[in-house]
């Protein structure tokens, strides 16, 4: 049986198929020790590909606004026995009504509505989110004005909703991370000698109309981007490396340099990458992403 932890979740805009760039701008080698932090961890892609490749790594922290996928990771790596019991009960129930669409359809919105009450127990509200993630459309986070949770069902007829031998491993990799919720400049606290960050916020959208991708309540404006930049701008005067995923406004719109003029300092590259969020199927496919470091290549 593989030992290697893959993410537990369905994540628009994951980080696996960018994990060979980002590798090759890492600055610590398969022995090093050093410390690695991750603000907006989201399904933790890289966080789990650290795990898997470095053995000697002294300290992971990992960090979310989203209360719920925190809780969620928390719930993982300390009830995950209960968390797949649940889990695996759902599953059963949701795939004997893969024939009968309308129930399903009730089955899930009815689940939607649970989440969204915020009245459940950690574990509950846990097991929910994962369902949630694993039967809406595309693995898609959404929530509205008021963080209600508002994507609609997918068209899966037997989605995996319960992975337990993979969750188990999970759990057992979360036992030597640090797990916070908050903002992301809380995380420099427990930056140390040899620290790596790995940045992947909410990206600037690249229209109007792909803005509806809104992952919490409180926007993540211009604003909060220049203030992501600040935050770069500290890590490095404090020595610390440090690697950042956005979009590449510029391919949509040729004169915006919104990213080349707000890290002019550092290093800019422009990365493919596949997207399937689009909600129209003839608009998915590669495009470009930026990886902005402070670190040189090493391949």
């Amino acid at each position: 049986m593989s030992k290697q932890v893959k993410p537990f979740l369905k994540w628009a805009g994951g980080k696996t198929q960018l994990l060979s760039d980002i590798q090759s701008r890492f600055p610590f080698q398969k022995h090093d020790k050093f410390t690695f932090i991750e603000p907006f961890v989201g399904s933790g892609a890289v966080l789990f590909w650290v795990l898997n490749n470095f053995p000697n790594v002294k300290k992971c922290v990992i960090n979310d606004i989203n209360a719920d996928l925190i809780n969620t990771y928390n719930t993982i790596r300390s009830n995950v026995d209960a968390l797949i019991k649940q889990l695996a009960v759902w599953e059963k129930e949701y795939h004997q009504l893969a024939e009968n669409i309308d129930v399903k359809k009730e089955y899930y919105y009815a689940k939607r509505a649970a989440f969204n009450t915020k009245k459940e127990n950690n574990l509950t509200q846990a097991a929910l989110f994962i369902f949630l993630n694993r039967t809406c459309f595309n693995g898609l986070y959404r929530v509205n004005r008021s963080g209600g949770f508002n994507v609609p069902i997918g068209s899966y007829k037997a989605p995996r909703i319960c992975d337990a031998e993979n969750l188990k491993k999970v759990s057992e990799a979360l036992q030597r991370v640090t797990i916070l919720h908050g903002d992301f400049e809380e995380t420099v606290k427990y930056a140390e000698e040899n620290t790596m960050f790995y940045l992947d916020p909410p990206y600037k959208p690249l229209s109007e109309s792909s803005s509806f991708n809104a992952y919490a309540k409180d926007e993540f404006n211009d604003r909060e981007q220049v203030r992501l930049r600040d935050f770069c701008n500290t890590l490095n005067n404090h020595g610390h490396a440090w690697i950042l995923s956005n979009s590449d406004v510029s391919q949509m719109e040729e004169k915006n340099m919104f990213f080349d003029d707000l890290y002019s300092g550092y290093k800019i590259n422009r990365v493919l990458a596949k997207r399937s969020i689009n909600s129209n199927s003839a608009k998915r496919g590669s495009i470009h992403e930026l990886l902005i470091t402070n670190q040189a290549s090493v391949a």
